[in-house]
């Protein structure tokens, strides 16, 4: 910041804050039961510790991690704001439109409290709060619920549900006060109109939420190009441009081209 602070507009210091135990919640499977298998014991050795004293915050213990996670965002907070220039500051959630299933009330009402609030209350004293969705989550009274038949899914396996990103904006706006910044919302499909219709019906949303008299400051699709998915490869199309893999050649595909129609002319 001392060198680049009067560059940054905008700074996000930690991205998808909460996303071990948003993971874990979706499908079931507590993440640090990694601690048991021989990998996570020789990415512990690596950096020189070992697997009782190591974890990496996807992994962490949810309760631990989340205290340690937003420690490190108050004190980086204070670094950039110690910084050149006027940067404004806010972290990303990655948030789901978290709904009740058939007697999940009481769940969903728990996942709410244990997967966003906890987290969006750490954002108190940020310039903005960045919000990352791509689809909704059910809970039945046991936990998650899998997608109703015949709706339409996407590579990912989410449910195609772009309304998703109103409900997650109008949350995070009740919950903090601040700014939103759409910083992450898009779909892996290979099919093309699919994608124009998710972004439509999410940019929708968004202009609801406008003239609400929310205050959204942006919207950035995840992605431009498509990209690498962690552990799944290559194979899940997100981008606004496809890459050919062998030859690098990239081609603009028709999402993208409306998304920047719908940008100039500022709406529909």
């Amino acid at each position: 910041m001392a060198h680049l602070g009067d560059l940054i507009p905008l700074a996000c210091t930690l991205n998808e804050v909460n996303i071990g135990p948003l993971i874990s919640a979706m499908t079931g499977t507590p993440l640090n039961a990694a601690r048991t298998e021989r990998w996570f014991e020789a990415a512990a050795r690596s950096v020189g510790s070992d697997a009782s004293r190591f974890t990496p915050f996807l992994y962490a213990d949810a309760e631990r991690g989340r205290a340690t996670i937003l420690a490190a965002h108050r004190r980086a907070v204070g670094a950039i704001k110690a910084g050149r220039g006027t940067c404004e500051v806010g972290l990303t959630l990655a948030m789901q439109d978290i709904q009740a299933g058939p007697g999940g009330e009481e769940m969903a009402a728990q996942m709410r409290r244990e997967l966003l609030d906890v987290y969006l209350e750490g954002t108190r004293g940020d310039d903005f709060i960045g919000v990352q969705t791509y689809s909704r989550q059910r809970f039945g009274p046991a936990g998650p619920l899998r997608a109703e038949e015949g709706v339409e899914r996407t590579q990912m396996e989410y449910e195609f549900w772009p309304e998703a990103l109103e409900a997650t904006i109008r949350y995070a706006s009740a919950m903090t006060g601040l700014p939103v910044i759409v910083t992450e919302n898009g779909i892996a499909t290979d099919d093309d109109t699919r994608r124009i219709a998710y972004i439509e019906r999410a940019l929708r949303g968004v202009a609801a939420c406008l003239r609400n008299g929310i205050d959204v400051r942006g919207y950035t699709y995840w992605s431009a190009l498509d990209n690498f998915e962690w552990s799944h490869g290559y194979r899940p199309t997100f981008g606004l441009i496809a890459v050919n893999r062998e030859t690098q050649e990239r081609t603009v595909k028709p999402s993208a081209r409306r998304l920047g129609s719908i940008a100039r002319a500022h709406g529909f």
